[in-house]
């Protein structure tokens, strides 16, 4: 999988990250990945229900991977968060 299909999930508005896998499927792709971590898994979640239910309704739910990674901040500290992938795609 390209990492061109990723949509990374932050702190920016919900409709902003909608719109970008919307225009991945509009572009052709058949697989589009929502990607975060920690605080904003609950956003991929709810990007990727609107771009379900409000936007391509042919997509699916194809697979959905939790993991723990382990960040290493400026001061040299590990701490581990929470990720979540959602991978969306269409026939």
């Amino acid at each position: 999988m390209a990492d061109e299909n990723v949509v990374f999930v932050g702190k920016k508005n919900i409709m902003s990250y909608v719109l970008a896998v919307v225009t991945q499927f509009n572009s052709g792709v058949k697989e589009v990945t929502i990607k975060a971590r920690g605080k904003v898994i609950s956003r991929a979640v709810d990007v990727a229900e609107i771009v379900r239910n409000r936007f391509v309704n042919d997509a699916k739910v194809k697979d959905v991977r939790i993991m723990t990674e382990e960040l290493t901040s400026e001061d040299g500290s590990k701490s581990k968060v929470s990720a979540i992938e959602i991978v969306l795609g269409r026939e």
